[in-house]
């Protein structure tokens, strides 16, 4: 089971949900390059400039482990990175699990990706002029009402450990994106765990995701922020457990 972090996390993001799964799977936890403890010469602007990077060092990390066929959980921009990375070699993944992930940020027609163009390109603008304001300024608007003020510390933490360069070119990647063209090329099951109230990924877009991915399973968890595996880990983890049949777990830990 592999877990994979969003923007402006690392893996720690993982440490309420996690460890539930230890019992039942090989759990394997990483840094996306630019994040966390990760190598940050191996950062390459060039090869990071879309998503594609990303989704070839998954690919490369599954077949370097030499890995059976993994239940992925991709939080956020990671969960597109899985999406492509499966669509590219379905062999490796048994099942996607996409938390508040979306294709495109971007309202554009019926469309409600959670932000109009302009709007956008304002907040992008901000986080080009001084990625650490921003970071102070937008995460807790991002996070919901629900986070626990020493949670919001340690994202807040999290974000400041990416550096500014790297952190503008990842965020034009993924909020820049739109791969709503790409969702009827997957063939691995999907579970889509989206939150009743997120600014960043609206439920609107876990149910569009639902209607564009064969087979998929739609989940909308009562909460707020686009956080679920840090402010609700307990429905996080219930939900998880209920699509891969598993007994559902009590194990939590700080919920």
């Amino acid at each position: 089971m592999v877990f994979s972090h969003g923007f402006g996390t690392n893996q720690h993001a993982w440490r309420f949900v996690a460890p539930a799964f230890a019992a039942q799977h090989q759990v394997v936890l990483f840094d996306l390059v630019g994040a966390g403890n990760s190598d940050k010469a191996a950062y390459d602007f060039a090869r990071y400039r879309t998503l594609d990077g990303y989704v070839d060092d998954l690919l490369a990390l599954l077949r370097e482990l030499q890995l059976p066929k993994v239940v992925y959980v991709g939080h956020s921009v990671s969960g597109m990175i899985g999406v492509l990375a499966a669509i590219r070699e379905p062999a490796l993944f048994e099942r996607l699990i996409l938390l508040a992930a979306s294709p495109c940020y971007v309202n554009d027609g019926d469309y409600q990706g959670g932000f109009e163009p302009s709007d956008l390109e304002e907040l992008l603008g901000f986080l080009d002029r001084d990625y650490r304001a921003w970071s102070y300024s937008t995460v807790p608007a991002l996070v919901g009402g629900d986070m626990r003020p020493d949670l919001l510390d340690d994202l807040l933490d999290s974000f400041s450990q990416v550096e500014p360069p790297i952190a503008r070119q990842f965020a034009r990647a993924a909020f820049l994106s739109d791969y709503r063209t790409d969702l009827p090329k997957l063939q691995v099951p999907a579970l889509i765990v989206q939150c009743a109230e997120d600014s960043v990924a609206p439920s609107s877009v876990g149910h569009y995701l639902h209607a564009h991915l064969a087979g998929s399973t739609l989940d909308i968890l009562n909460t707020t922020g686009h956080y679920p595996h840090l402010n609700a880990p307990v429905a996080t983890i219930a939900s998880l457990q209920r699509y891969l049949g598993l007994g559902v777990s009590q194990y939590a830990i700080g919920a």
